[in-house]
């Protein structure tokens, strides 16, 4: 009985190591498919326009002559140097949507899974219902809307827009519902703290996990954002960096007679990923999920 005990055991490990190797090398392939095209863009933005095309190395590897500071002192001259004027409109998208939309998304998600009120579940399903229609399909009805309003051309054409977020505030419903024990509130409200300081004091500090995720997602986002910028804008100066670039790529795919500028797509296509990554390192610190499991003992 010992022996095939024994040999159950060994056999039931050897199909433990063997899923394990198999998710490893899955991971790993995932792995290899997410970073190939980052690790693409880091070659490009290292070289020149002749380069891109007729590099020494190949397209995945870096040329003999590295050329990045260059395209970013050409960054700095060409067309005035709009391109970090684009680069400081998405930061100002980006901030003020991101922030604008979380605000929103909090208040609305708390109020829908704390607070019983007359329509709770009818309004609660406009948003979901909100979550199936994709957001190119509601660009047009927006600009006439902004249009009547004479909002178009303006910033407040692509940030008014971006401060609803369905999703989060779907996602901010069902963390409070999960992780916001009602008895930590209803023993705030015993101790005579009212709904804004039991908001601010009790429940805000719980929900920073979620918030933070939602603050990620709007902001990158709005950073992405481009058909609804380039259907509302018409001024240049104005562009965010998403339709800035794209401006770009048109007149290189122009032709011979148009002037090649590949390098500076490459090159600020790199730059302009460094700020979300920079988001994502600093605020991860803060996603810790399930600070409150098991605090209250049902």
């Amino acid at each position: 009985m010992s022996t095939r005990n024994g040999n159950y055991g060994a056999v039931a490990g050897k199909k433990i190591q063997t899923s394990h190797t198999l998710a490893y090398v899955l991971l790993a392939i995932c792995l290899v498919y997410f970073l190939f095209p980052v690790w693409w863009l880091i070659v490009a933005a290292t070289k020149s326009n002749a380069g891109l095309f007729s590099g020494a190395h190949g397209a995945m590897w870096f040329d003999n002559d590295l050329s990045l500071w260059s395209n970013i002192r050409q960054l700095t001259t060409y067309e005035g140097g709009i391109y970090w004027h684009w680069l400081a409109n998405s930061f100002l998208y980006a901030i003020v949507g991101g922030i604008g939309a979380t605000a929103i998304s909090v208040m609305a998600g708390y109020g829908f899974a704390k607070f019983r009120f007359r329509g709770r579940n009818l309004y609660f399903n406009i948003v979901l219902g909100a979550l199936m229609i994709p957001t190119t399909a509601l660009v047009i009805p927006t600009f006439i809307l902004m249009s009547q309003f004479g909002m178009t051309d303006t910033i407040w054409a692509v940030i008014l827009p971006s401060l609803l977020s369905p999703f989060g505030t779907y996602l901010m419903r069902v963390y409070c519902m999960q992780s916001l024990p009602d008895e930590m509130m209803e023993a705030a409200r015993v101790d005579g703290a009212g709904e804004l300081r039991t908001f601010f004091q009790v429940s805000l500090p719980i929900m920073t996990p979620a918030i933070t995720t939602v603050f990620l997602l709007s902001v990158v986002g709005c950073w992405n954002n481009f058909f609804l910028p380039s259907v509302v804008l018409s001024d240049t100066k104005l562009f965010p960096i998403t339709v800035g670039l794209t401006q770009w790529q048109v007149k290189s795919n122009a032709g011979a007679g148009s002037e090649q500028v590949w390098n500076l797509i490459t090159s600020g296509a790199l730059v302009s990923v460094i700020p979300l990554i920079l988001a994502f390192l600093f605020l991860q610190r803060y996603w810790v999920g399930g600070l409150t499991a098991g605090s209250v003992k049902a």
